[in-house]
């Protein structure tokens, strides 16, 4: 399984930019895909879930301003973020579970600037 994201870049403070994630199969043979963030020096933490049904869930620090899509026709998972703050500066990139089975794909960097 390959996950592409892209869509990454540098935007100023109250932007907005769309990330996607294309997966070489189906987007709906995974149980869920995901939206992660990995800032400098800091953890890896969840950004967004969207589940085989459709069921979608952000967390608290980017909800009202990240949404997070789908499209299976053409395979892809999208990440909206608008309203940028400097503290989303992070390398972004998508995974996928399936039957137990994790797939990571590449990140793709975005930096808001103040």
């Amino acid at each position: 399984v390959q996950l592409q994201a892209s869509g990454g870049g540098l935007v100023q403070a109250g932007g907005s930019l769309r990330l996607s994630c294309e997966a070489s199969e189906s987007i709906l043979s995974f149980n869920w895909m995901s939206w992660h963030r990995q800032a400098p020096g800091k953890q890896s933490e969840l950004v967004a879930i969207i589940s085989n049904m459709g069921s979608t869930n952000v967390v608290d620090a980017v909800k009202g301003r990240f949404t997070i899509s789908r499209d299976s026709a053409k395979n892809t998972v999208y990440l909206r973020m608008n309203s940028l703050k400097p503290e989303d500066t992070a390398s972004y990139y998508c995974s996928a579970v399936r039957r137990g089975n994790a797939y990571k794909g590449q990140g793709t960097l975005v930096t808001v600037s103040s």
